[in-house]
């Protein structure tokens, strides 16, 4: 049995060609989306988070209106950039959400991708300590979350304070009980996902990654996970983590779908620079008739080491067409594969 989930970028575009031509638009069909998910029978609702661009940005509302009108599906992002957050006031924003939500919070953070901005973080008023890089930041940051997630008290109390206080030191509220194991981290390479593991954070490998190897990207991926679960074990963690890997997924069922991606029945991993000295492989992309499709990811090794897959969607094609995107995969591909009993 395997989770299955969507991940959205949320993107918009004031143009006749999209069905989301604005920001209220990309918001409020996320949280449309997430509804028909859970009416699927589908297991998350997923937002990938960018700033300075067209795209979602901010998390935390959005989950919290998601947790609202849902009552099963699990809400997450992937990822959320940490060298833009304050670890404390993040504790107290995923807090609320998670409570709201009753538990069902999956928060995915990472360092970061590039951006649409030079060194975007500054003018969130955030800067490296000296020596210190911004990949170096976005993981202290996220070192420090996970401190403040742990619900000790820290702060020393007013002596005459406006409200009464609990005895000892206090801590930022609301703090919710069990987040702490459902932090993940999006890992672009092994030795990042290592990192992960042995902090406690559950993992999220995406559809791109260092290419360490010049392996298939599926293969390299893999080995990625492999690694991670070494090094949970190594370090002694009483619990199972969780693995997720992402995909663009596509069961060619009608002429729209053909349409829209038939033209991509072909494709292969692509390789390219994240920057100048990051040499990164773009995992492929699936589109077939079903029988062809259960065939291809049958081959597919990253996603059999997983335990939750997330299925990109194209969100500018509006809620009901990517509820047909997952509905498609939940019947017609997923109980072929063993995803679903």
């Amino acid at each position: 049995m395997k989770k299955i989930g969507f991940l959205s970028f949320g993107h918009w575009t004031p143009s006749a060609q999209s069905a989301t031509r604005s920001a209220a638009d990309a918001l409020l069909q996320s949280i449309d989306l997430a509804v028909a998910a859970e009416e699927l029978g589908a297991d998350g609702a997923y937002f990938r988070v960018h700033h300075f661009a067209r795209q979602l940005s901010a998390p935390f509302p959005l989950l919290a209106a998601v947790a609202a009108r849902t009552k099963r599906i699990e809400i997450g992002t992937g990822v959320i950039d940490m060298r833009y957050e304050n670890p404390l006031y993040m504790a107290e924003d995923a807090g609320v959400a998670d409570l709201i939500s009753g538990g069902r919070l999956q928060l995915g953070l990472s360092r970061g991708s590039p951006e649409q901005v030079v060194d975007g973080w500054r003018y969130f008023g955030f800067e490296p300590q000296q020596g210190e890089n911004d990949a170096q930041m976005g993981r202290r940051h996220t070192e420090e979350l996970l401190e403040v997630l742990r619900g000790e008290g820290f702060a020393k109390p007013n002596p005459q304070p406006m409200f009464p206080n609990p005895p000892g030191l206090l801590r930022p509220e609301p703090w919710s009980d069990g987040l702490r194991e459902r932090i993940w981290w999006g890992s672009g390479s092994d030795a990042t996902a290592v990192w992960a593991a042995k902090l406690g954070m559950n993992l999220q490998s995406s559809t791109l990654k260092d290419d360490e190897t010049g392996e298939p990207f599926h293969i390299q991926q893999a080995r990625q996970i492999r690694a991670y679960r070494a090094a949970w074990k190594e370090a002694g963690h009483q619990r199972e983590p969780r693995v997720s890997v992402s995909r663009s997924i596509f069961a060619l069922i009608n002429s729209t779908d053909r349409a829209y991606f038939g033209s991509s029945r072909e494709g292969g991993d692509q390789i390219g620079y994240l920057d100048e000295k990051t040499r990164a492989i773009f995992g492929r992309s699936y589109a077939a008739e079903p029988e062809a499709l259960i065939a291809q990811l049958a081959k597919d090794e990253a996603i059999a080491e997983s335990d939750t897959l997330l299925l990109t969607i194209p969100n500018q094609l509006g809620v009901d067409y990517c509820a047909h995107v997952m509905e498609a995969i939940l019947t017609h591909v997923a109980p072929a594969l063993g995803w679903r009993e």
